[in-house]
């Protein structure tokens, strides 16, 4: 990982955030001045997070901040301030700030917020690799090649689109790639899942709050509709956007400005919208759930994915990427699949669509005992529900969304996913039968061989979840960042 720099010509500050970034194992770099930083840009590449103060001999932090994001937009930068610099700081959001830190600060609290710029940075980094680096969709079935066509006839568009298809069928993959075609590909590309933020936090989510205008809100805050602008704002699952919030989002569409939460004066929003769902959007507008005026304002250009069940001659395709993909991952050799096993794969009515589709490549590179995967290696599910009904499955927490191609972050809904069993009647009686022959073995280290087999197991799946993101499988797992890390280094995982 690159070094959080923190700028301060103050030693001690220095020194004080050194250390406790040391104990929690994140390099660092200081910097006394603006000038040394700048000059280092021009030398290296840039750091994770940059932690400037505002007020230094040879330029103020507010002057760095501009012009570091002109060079990074995407790098999280925090201010720290004085309580006699508050306004300035509150104006620094006006250049991108991702937050501040009044002094004197509670170091527990300034780490913690490092920590979240830290894992902000890598959702952007992997955001840019997604739109910059991946190849382009993948797919050769009609209904795919239709979407493709659909894509490069907007390439030139700012129009609003509406994506419509099942849950796991790549509506956010499309969006990404209507961004990046758009001639507003050089702006943000910013995803936010209304589902997926409770109803009294998403008005502040997309259009930001003012200091003051709630219990907790010690800072001003800028909204999606904010970070999105000079680009493109995902909606995903507009469908279930609550019924008050609608009108405000029908207002931006309307007359492109918007007020923040507790704000009282228009904000300009130069940001072009596109919308998913998975929902029927006319039958909701009959049920009185969704403004009718909004679902025609979104429906300027309506863009249909097919179900992963519509296009079976693509299944052998992306099975092939998705395992060559989790290989890279995991720094294993990617596993091959025989034509049997495709068929049988093929057959599948993939209720969780392109997503269900990488979990099982996930599960099988995991998994599968050899290096050719037969149809005897496939998932219990695939086996017993060829007709594309779904045995029950203990659900795997899917590792990304759901893609036609390279998938991409964002919020998406979990959908079904493959049973890990290692024998019948569940994983549990395949650990019996190891334990047993273990045991009869002779040997007196069994508790110590199962018990580092299965923690290496479950930290090898669950980074393979968040696509090597150790902090994030660290919370998913109920561990501690430190436990995990030690774990990786005992284990041998590195």
């Amino acid at each position: 990982m690159k070094p959080i720099w923190i700028v301060d010509d103050d030693q001690s500050i220095r020194f004080v955030l050194e250390k406790a970034l040391l104990r929690e194992q994140l390099p660092t770099r200081s910097f006394t001045n603006p000038r040394d930083v700048l000059a280092a840009l021009d030398d290296e590449d840039g750091p994770q997070v940059l932690v400037s103060d505002i007020r230094m001999p040879g330029g103020s932090g507010l002057e760095l901040l501009e012009k570091v994001k002109a060079r990074y937009p995407g790098l999280p930068v925090i201010i720290m301030t004085a309580f006699s610099d508050l306004d300035s700081a509150v104006s620094a959001f006006q250049g991108g700030a991702f937050e501040y830190l009044p002094k004197p600060f509670d170091l527990p609290k300034a780490v913690e917020l490092i920590h979240r710029a830290v894992e902000e940075s890598q959702r952007e980094e992997v955001a840019q690799e997604s739109i910059s680096a991946a190849p382009e969709m993948l797919g050769q079935a009609p209904a795919m090649q239709d979407v493709f066509r659909a894509i490069g006839r907007l390439s030139q568009s700012n129009v609003t689109v509406l994506i419509t298809g099942e849950s796991g069928s790549g509506k956010e993959l499309v969006a990404r790639a209507l961004h990046k075609h758009s001639p507003r590909a050089d702006g943000p590309f910013v995803a936010i899942n209304t589902a997926a933020i409770p109803k009294d936090l998403l008005e502040s989510e997309l259009f930001g709050h003012e200091r003051g205008a709630f219990t907790g809100a010690q800072t001003m805050r800028r909204g999606r509709f904010e970070q999105a602008e000079g680009g493109t704002l995902f909606l995903d699952e507009i469908g279930d956007m609550p019924f008050d919030l609608q009108t405000r989002l029908l207002r931006v569409l309307s007359d492109g400005h918007f007020y923040r939460v507790g704000g009282h004066s228009a904000v300009k929003a130069n940001v072009r919208v596109i919308a998913a769902t998975h929902q029927d959007l006319e039958q909701r507008v009959k049920e009185g759930v969704f403004r009718e005026d909004l679902f025609h304002r979104l429906n300027v250009i309506r863009l249909r994915l097919p179900a992963l069940r519509e296009r079976r001659e693509d299944v052998a395709m992306l099975a092939r990427h998705f395992l060559q993909q989790s290989a890279r991952q995991l720094g294993v050799e990617p596993k091959r699949i025989s034509d049997a096993a495709l068929e049988r794969l093929s057959r599948f009515g993939f209720p969780g669509n392109v997503r269900q589709l990488e979990n099982i490549c996930h599960w099988l590179t995991v998994m599968a005992p050899a290096q050719v995967i037969e149809p005897k290696d496939l998932p219990p599910e695939v086996m017993v529900g060829e007709s594309g009904h779904t045995a029950a499955a203990v659900p795997v927490q899917p590792a990304a969304p759901a893609p036609t191609a390279i998938p991409a972050t964002g919020d998406t809904p979990s959908v079904p996913a493959p049973t890990v069993s290692l024998l019948g009647d569940g994983w549990e009686s395949g650990l019996e039968a190891e334990a047993l022959a273990l045991l009869s073995s002779g040997r007196e280290d069994v508790w110590d061989e199962l018990s580092r087999r299965f923690e290496r197991k479950l930290i090898l799946t669950a980074l393979l979840n968040t696509k090597g993101r150790r902090i994030e499988a660290a919370h998913k797992l109920g561990i501690g960042r430190n436990t995990i890390t030690r774990k990786i280094q005992e284990l041998g995982l590195e």
